[in-house]
């Protein structure tokens, strides 16, 4: 699967006449294991020095049931969505970000 990148730019299968900068920078898998998020930026400085043109924003889910993944067609928040902010972290309603989950109490 691909999706973004800085030489391909591979774009979501719901807007395939979308280049997409930036590539999954950022993972979280759901408590469940049925699905995955990705994100596509990483850090300002860094996204502005690989992607001068602008990294842009955008976010993806894949499902992971039925095997192989799959894009979710249906999900694709992606510029004006983000009003202008670069998506990093998911965090998932009642739960950790995946960063999270070597913090010690």
């Amino acid at each position: 699967m691909r999706i973004g990148g800085i030489v391909d730019r591979a774009p979501h299968p719901a807007r395939p006449d979308l280049p997409l900068a930036g590539g999954p920078q950022m993972v979280e898998v759901s408590r469940d294991g049925s699905c995955v998020y990705v994100t596509n930026s990483l850090y300002g400085a860094w996204d502005d020095q690989f992607y001068p043109d602008g990294v842009g924003a955008w976010m993806a889910k894949l499902d992971s049931t039925p095997e192989p993944f799959t894009f979710d067609e249906r999900f694709f928040p992606h510029g004006d969505a983000f009003r202008g902010l670069r998506p990093h972290q998911t965090r998932l309603e009642g739960g950790d970000a995946s960063s999270d989950s070597y913090r010690y109490p």
